[in-house]
Formats: structure tokens, C-alpha cells, sequence
């Protein structure tokens, strides 16, 4: 990568960040929170069926955050491949994973509103029993998602590391990021090892997260090009001439 271009796939980096933040918060705090009544499979129902558009936008605001999601898991890996390759592929491949968990299980969610407002032949059903098929969808997006998070966590966890072992970004920031990462490993533990858990403790175990990703994004577009100077001593690394042939074997005699 040319100097050029690893300023612009940090700012890239940076910009991807900010995107999947802003997404992700909208999904969550301004659709999947403000419309599910958890164990009211009613009131849910009716939210749904009141804003359509709103549960719409939701849905797409998630298909937008998982395209960034395997686009900046590329530009990860080149940003951080000369400080140790196989681990930043190794962040790279968990991240994807991770993309793709929760993408296909953003499929439990268009099928709750499709049973409370698009399939024609569930009317003959009694409205309790639709309504309780649609809540059962949004728990099982719910713990889809939640599933999703743990590889998302180990990909956190490796990147922090990376970024501790470039010696370019912030060693708090660094640290945060490896946090961040145990505290989905944590959450997602939590909910699927321990019986009748509702994720009391999520916004306390989760609360890193928000402060790292949203510190990561900005450092990227401020000072992401710091890492400009990892491609430069890859290269010169590279770059440098080997020692002839007849001195090594001189020296070995």
C-alpha cells in the first residue's frame, strides 16, 4: 500500500466506524427499544402494526451496518497487516463471521413484521396466538444477535492488541478495545449459560464498547494516519538488500 492509500483506508476506517455507530444506534435505541414490550406480545404487535415505517427503517439501518461491517473488516486487516499479519487476519475472519451470523438472523425480525402486517393467510389465526409468534421472532433475532457479538468480541480483542503492539494508537484506547471485546465475550456468556439472565447487567458490560468504538472512529479520522508510518517500515524492511551469497557463506566457514 502506498502512503496515499493507507491515509485514505484510515479515513475510510474512520468514516465505516461512524457508520455502523450511528446505524447501530438507531436500530437499537430508536427502533428495537421503542417498539418491543418485552413478555407483552400485544403491545408489541400493535407498535409494529402503528409504525411499519419506522420497523422498516430499522431493519435497513442494520443492512447498511453490516455492509460497512465486512468492508471495514478489509480495511482493518491492510491498516494493521505489518504489525502481525496472521492476527489481523484472524480479526478480519472473526468480524466477518460475526457479519454474517447476525445478517442472516436479521431474517427472525422482517418475519415478526411480516406475521403482524403482511401475510394474509395467518388472519384465520386468533390475534394472541399471531402476536405471540411475532414476539417469539423478535426473542430469537434477539439472542441471534447476541450470538453474533461473541465473535464481534474476540475480533475487538485482537484489534485492541494490534493496535497496543503498533505503538501508533493511544495505549488507553488500546486498552478499552480489548475491554470492549471481553465485555461481549461476557454478555454474550452470560445470556446463554445462565438461565432466566434478561441482560440486566448488558449496559454496565457493554458500556466500554460504546466509549471505544466511538473513540476509535474518531481517532481514526483525526490521527489514523499515524499508522502511515507501519506501511513505511514494512516497506523499507522489505526493501532492504540482502547480503550476498558469498559473504554469507564466507561467514559461515
Amino acid at each position: 500500500m502506498t502512503t496515499r492509500s493507507r491515509l485514505t483506508s484510515a479515513r475510510t476506517a474512520g468514516v465505516l466506524y461512524a457508520v455502523i455507530v450511528a446505524c447501530g444506534l438507531f436500530a437499537e435505541l430508536a427502533v428495537r427499544q421503542r417498539l418491543i414490550e418485552a413478555g407483552d406480545p400485544a403491545a408489541t404487535a400493535r407498535n409494529i402494526a402503528d409504525s411499519p415505517v419506522l420497523f422498516r427503517l430499522g431493519l435497513t439501518a442494520d443492512i447498511v451496518m453490516f455492509l460497512a461491517d465486512v468492508a471495514i473488516a478489509v480495511v482493518l486487516y491492510q491498516l494493521f497487516r505489518p504489525v502481525d499479519r496472521t492476527r489481523s487476519l484472524l480479526a478480519a475472519a472473526f468480524r466477518m463471521t460475526q457479519t454474517a451470523v447476525i445478517g442472516l438472523n436479521l431474517l427472525n425480525m422482517l418475519q415478526a413484521v411480516r406475521i403482524v402486517d403482511d401475510i394474509d393467510y395467518l388472519d384465520g389465526l386468533p390475534s394472541g396466538q399471531a402476536d405471540a409468534m411475532a414476539l417469539l421472532s423478535l426473542d430469537a433475532h434477539r439472542y441471534g444477535y447476541v450470538l453474533g457479538l461473541a465473535f464481534f468480541g474476540v475480533s475487538t480483542v485482537l484489534v485492541g492488541t494490534l493496535a497496543r503492539r503498533s505503538g501508533r494508537v493511544p495505549r488507553a484506547l488500546a486498552a478499552l478495545l480489548v475491554l470492549a471485546g471481553l465485555g461481549y465475550l461476557a454478555d454474550t456468556f452470560c445470556f446463554f449459560a445462565i438461565p432466566g439472565y434478561d441482560g440486566a447487567a448488558s449496559p454496565i458490560v457493554l458500556a466500554p464498547a460504546l466509549v471505544a468504538e466511538l473513540w476509535f472512529a474518531v481517532w481514526l479520522l483525526t490521527r489514523g494516519h499515524r499508522l502511515d508510518e507501519l506501511g513505511e517500515r514494512t516497506t523499507t524492511e522489505s526493501a532492504a538488500p540482502a547480503a550476498p551469497a558469498a559473504a554469507l557463506i564466507g561467514a559461515s566457514a
